[in-house]
């Protein structure tokens, strides 16, 4: 996935000279293409993230379009203050991203899982937050930043994701994308833990149970509208993400279909707080976490029954 940003966004800047890609001394090889054919809109402040969102902030100020790139939780995080004061108060259009997000750094330990990113941004005012779940959502997030003002963040998977789209999807209302039809749940799932959710969907399918699948990479402004739309004729949503139960994607489905009013079922599937206390591979963590795909299919299938 990280790839498939770096081709489009170099592609971007060779069209826009305004685009500037900011590096905290990371992801050299990713780059070195970017670098080549445009040294002049790259800049590394090294190993100094909060100076790298500062810096964009002045970037951005002078009408440059920059995009600050790190990993795991360091562009979030550490720069939380920084990201709140410098790009949100002033609505500046600046782009946060995030390679290795949710639990792709595992074996590093906690200081490197991104796991309360999307709770910490989509807090924040004028922000805007998306979670592609594979190459082509990714690529589609890209295009959607000349024409989405103000702050973004783009939490990424890190690499050698499966693509799950026959085609680019179109992210323009943020509607989430279907993946494959079904009849009794809808799951929607953020990011790239969306391959245990076909898994999942594949071994319901074979216990009678039908489920509808999406994805939803536009997370803040949230279309809870298509959302509840795409539920239709189904018990209930069952949403899926690789960040912690408090403050997540289904967290914000849960607040804005209390909002609306709209009553409709929900378990929401994600981390839980023993996610701080260890330390392994990404699918050793999802198992600790609930998140493996028998665990996933074991509760998708009792919140069926049970609705």
């Amino acid at each position: 996935m990280r790839d498939a940003f770096m081709a489009a966004l170099t592609e971007q800047a060779q069209q826009d000279s305004r685009v500037n890609l900011i590096i905290a001394d990371i992801g050299f090889k990713v780059v070195d293409d970017f670098v080549a054919k445009m040294p002049d809109q790259f800049l590394n402040v090294g190993i100094a993230e909060q100076t790298m969102i500062g810096v964009a902030a002045g970037m951005a100020s002078l009408g440059k379009r920059p995009i600050a790139y790190s990993l795991g939780n360091f562009p979030t995080i550490r720069c939380l203050e920084q990201i709140r004061n410098d790009l949100c108060y002033h609505d500046l259009d600046v782009t946060v991203v995030s390679v290795g997000a949710g639990l792709a750094y595992g074996t590093l330990g906690y200081t490197h899982h991104a796991v309360e990113d999307i709770a910490l941004m989509r807090a924040l005012p004028n922000m805007k937050v998306y979670s592609p779940a594979d190459a082509l959502e990714c690529r589609a997030v890209v295009e959607l930043l000349p024409t989405t003002p103000g702050p973004k963040y783009i939490r990424l998977g890190k690499n050698k994701e499966p693509r799950i789209h026959e085609v680019q999807p179109d992210l323009s209302t943020g509607a989430p994308v279907l993946v494959r039809d079904g009849s009794d749940v809808t799951l929607i799932v953020v990011g790239p833990i969306v391959t245990q959710a076909i898994e999942a969907a594949d071994a319901l399918a074979k216990q009678g149970v039908s489920v509808r699948l999406l994805t939803c990479p536009v997370i803040k402004p949230l279309n809870i509208a298509a959302i509840r739309d795409a539920a239709a004729g189904t018990v209930g949503i069952v949403t899926l993400e690789e960040h912690t139960l408090m403050g997540g994607f289904g967290s914000a489905v849960l607040e804005a279909l209390a909002v609306n009013g709209w009553r409709i079922p929900v378990l929401p599937l994600a981390l839980n707080d023993a996610a701080a206390a260890t330390v392994g591979g990404q699918e050793y963590l999802r198992e600790h976490n609930g998140l493996a795909t028998d665990s996933v299919i074991a509760r998708i299938a009792d919140f069926t029954a049970s609705v």
